[in-house]
């Protein structure tokens, strides 16, 4: 089978490798459509949150197709369509255990759970994401219609927050310096998308100078982490999604107590898988425009190197069609 494996730091290849067996109380997944995170690359940078050594192959955003059951596995057919958690107790799929960047991997059905019918492998690939946004709006303790719900960046994971607090009900606000992203987030639901300096005039406006009710703070930029104590409500809340190991900025944190803000931080998704695909089977959200360029297998480098361009790319992902040999 064919693979992307990272042999060592900062060398990617694609490589041909033998297709794995599976234990008894495992399954054989064949890999649909494997979306590159900004992750994937700090992994081939050298660089990730817990232990992994090369080589390795990536891919924690992924849908699949389950093409070989152990004799012990309950619950999952040959022929069912699936999407995987990557957190697995202390391993992380696809960083210090080898992903789904590959025509077949293994997987525990611990991790699995079926793809509704009326999700696409392309949008199935982007549930890891999404599921990241959904827990977010779910930790800050939901949102509806009463809301204003500002998100400050339009990279994948902001735009699924904006498409799933639109779906809430919430009145949804961009913030993005890009134009073309704001155009994506209006497609998604945003009532509002606008350029960093035009937030507070809007905000002012459609508020009547009260502010936003939920800031979610998806840049992971600390000036940005810091101007969201500023536009947010009196009792509003924050939501940091926005991941940033290390870097400072001035903020003004007086204003957590003076607003008697609520402020949450989450990464990952735990526990909130099935609801996850619950409410994107049924509120029918479509993820697709997230996904700007489509790579087949042999050109795994290409979708590599497309993801190193935000400017241009928002979200490459890695097509596979293989099938088990007879």
């Amino acid at each position: 089978m064919k693979a992307l494996q990272f042999s060592a730091q900062d060398v990617p290849e694609i490589a041909e490798l033998p297709i794995p067996d599976i234990a008894d109380d495992e399954v054989l997944v064949a890999a649909r459509s494997v979306g590159v995170c900004h992750s994937d690359i700090d992994l081939l940078e050298g660089r990730y949150i817990i232990p992994f050594s090369y080589p390795i192959i990536p891919g924690h955003e992924w849908s699949g197709e389950i093409v070989k059951v152990g004799r012990k596995v309950t619950g999952f057919s040959v022929g069912d369509r699936v999407v995987g958690e990557c957190v697995i107790a202390a391993d992380h799929f696809g960083f210090s255990i080898s992903g789904a960047a590959a025509e077949f991997f293994v997987a525990k059905p611990s991790w699995l759970h079926k793809l509704p019918d009326q999700i696409s492998f392309t949008v199935g690939a982007l549930v890891e994401p999404f599921s990241v946004a959904y827990y977010a709006l779910v930790r800050a303790g939901g949102v509806d219609a009463s809301d204003t719900v500002v998100v400050l960046g339009a990279g994948p994971v902001g735009l699924a927050v904006t498409a799933a607090a639109a779906a809430m009900g919430a009145v949804t606000v961009v913030v993005e310096p890009a134009e073309g992203r704001r155009g994506i987030a209006l497609s998604l639901g945003a009532k509002h998308a606008v350029h960093p300096d035009d937030v507070v005039a809007l905000l002012a406006d459609i508020t009547a100078g009260r502010g936003a009710d939920l800031v979610v703070e998806a840049s992971g930029r600390p000036a940005v982490m810091a101007t969201a104590l500023e536009l947010v409500a009196f009792q509003g809340r924050i939501a940091y999604i926005g991941i940033d190991v290390g870097r400072e900025a001035s903020a003004k944190l007086g204003l957590i107590q003076s607003k008697e803000l609520r402020i949450t931080g989450s990464i990952g998704s735990p526990g909130v898988w099935p609801e996850t695909l619950r409410f994107l089977a049924n509120s029918g959200i479509d993820l697709s425009p997230l996904v700007t360029q489509h790579f087949g297998v042999d050109e795994a480098l290409d979708a590599l190197d497309a993801a190193h361009h935000p400017e241009s790319t928002i979200k490459a992902h890695i097509d596979l069609v293989g099938t088990l040999p007879a």
